[in-house]
């Protein structure tokens, strides 16, 4: 049979479907080409949708010439479980991640790594030889994450969609997984800043990834009442509003910071008073855009890359809530394993997440505020996190 290029053919040797719900299905594929760079590419694009070469050979490995440089054809990782062939045997490597290299160390072991952090000398995987993904199975039976995998419009029921997500949600923290919130300023400007902190005081947010914007005007709905000058309570503007920001920075970089603003007294409530006094992972990691920023911010964008990292490994789920770049960011660091709910007005954003290569990505287009009041009211229904 002939496939799109000219010169090659495809047989298919043997397909075997499952008989039962519980069985694998199995297909072999003889493909043939009368070009040898042709052929070696189509089997590169088959590897990394998840097809495996019959006889592969061990991974190729390079050494970085310098520190922050990766060999010119190193392999280009997706956010699907990766394995390489090392000395005959065929190794995982430590964390899924897109856009990173693969390094393999002297004892054997693989991870991702990304071009920032490699060293000069470290073993990298170049070319496809020896690599091969795992892509996702498909639930057996229907769930969320599965049958609703493109965006959710604003034109379509959504109760039965967030009943769901708060039940795996809750299957999340039972499992010992963290449930990470990513958030953007609009929580606090669509007054939904108090379920946020209730969610997380509650135990059902175990982690908070977000920028100056989202600190600041969580802090300075607390100590005015606005944000960005407006006031919360009934939307109109506050007399001199517009400089209520400016001064919530001032009297964070006055205090040292927000566990010092705590520790005194002066902040007394909010999504940062209830991340920090429960003690789960935040990272703050700044932009050009921020007034200050507050000293809790990480301004080196690459610092705040491996701080988000160190937690990667114990989420769960993602809840992207109003913030696309910040999303992205996130998005490109998040297995394809790792269940992820992104939340915007504008369904342009949350396609974008989708559309930059979080396929796992479920859009939603919503307010924060509708999101956020029914979620953590259909998670509380459910009872306590912890079985």
């Amino acid at each position: 049979m002939l496939t799109d290029h000219e010169t090659s053919f495809y047989t298919i040797e043997q397909f075997d479907v499952g008989a039962t719900i519980d069985d694998p299905s199995y297909a072999r594929i003889l493909i043939e080409d009368e070009d040898a760079d042709e052929l070696r590419g189509l089997l590169d694009s088959l590897r990394d949708i998840g097809a495996a070469v019959v006889a592969d050979h061990d991974a190729v490995l390079e050494a970085a010439p310098s520190d922050g440089i990766l060999p010119d054809l190193f392999y280009a990782t997706t956010n699907l479980e990766t394995e390489v062939k090392v000395a005959g045997a065929w190794i995982a490597v430590d964390v899924a991640e897109m856009d990173c290299a693969v390094g393999v160390d002297a004892a054997g072991r693989a991870r991702t790594i990304p071009p920032s952090d490699v060293r000069r000398g470290e073993m990298i995987v170049v070319g496809h030889d020896g690599v091969r993904v795992r892509p996702q199975e498909r639930a057996r039976k229907k769930a969320v994450f599965e049958f609703m995998s493109s965006t959710v419009s604003s034109e379509k029921p959504r109760a039965s969609l967030i009943a769901e997500v708060a039940r795996e949600l809750i299957e999340t923290l039972r499992a010992g997984k963290r449930v990470l919130v990513v958030g953007g300023p609009a929580i606090v400007h669509t007054g939904a800043g108090h379920f946020l902190a209730e969610m997380i005081r509650d135990g059902l947010v175990t982690a908070l990834f977000a920028g100056n914007a989202l600190a600041v005007h969580d802090m300075e709905s607390q100590f005015f009442g606005t944000s960005l000058g407006v006031n919360l309570h009934d939307a109109f503007p506050a007399e001199e509003g517009h400089v209520h920001h400016l001064r919530t920075v001032n009297r964070l970089r006055a205090a040292g910071g927000i566990q010092p603003a705590i520790e005194s007294g002066l902040l007394r409530a909010g999504i940062m008073y209830e991340a920090y006094r429960a003690k789960i992972p935040v990272v703050l990691a700044g932009s050009i855009r921020d007034d200050g920023p507050i000293p809790d911010v990480i301004t080196d964008v690459v610092e705040a890359q491996r701080a988000m990292r160190a937690h990667v490994p114990e989420v769960g789920m993602a809840l992207m809530i109003c913030t696309l770049l910040h999303s992205i960011a996130v998005g490109n660091m998040l297995p394809a394993s790792c269940k992820t709910i992104c939340v915007d007005i504008n369904p342009a954003s949350v396609t974008k997440l989708t559309d930059r290569g979080t396929h796992q990505s479920i859009g939603v287009v919503m307010d924060a505020a509708s999101f956020l009041r029914e979620l953590s009211g259909a998670a509380r229904a459910l009872g306590q996190p912890i079985a």
